[in-house]
């Protein structure tokens, strides 16, 4: 009887890393710290993991 579950593959990190480089990285995550329900300190992160070619120039810079 299957159990439908994929074969276990082994990547080396640098073959990962080119993988979710290629396609781009989005993480994003909240953060807060909270007593008596008073929120003391929040930390809200958004942060976008790509690779960047010389080809195309940044957005930041006017053409």
């Amino acid at each position: 009887m299957t159990t439908g579950t994929l074969p276990e593959q082994r990547i080396a990190l640098v073959d990962l890393l080119d993988r979710l480089l290629a396609g781009g990285v989005v993480i994003t995550g909240d953060l807060t710290l909270r007593i008596a329900d008073v929120d003391l300190v929040r930390i809200d992160l958004r942060a976008l993991v790509s690779s960047v070619s010389a080809a195309v120039p940044p957005p930041w810079e006017e053409p």
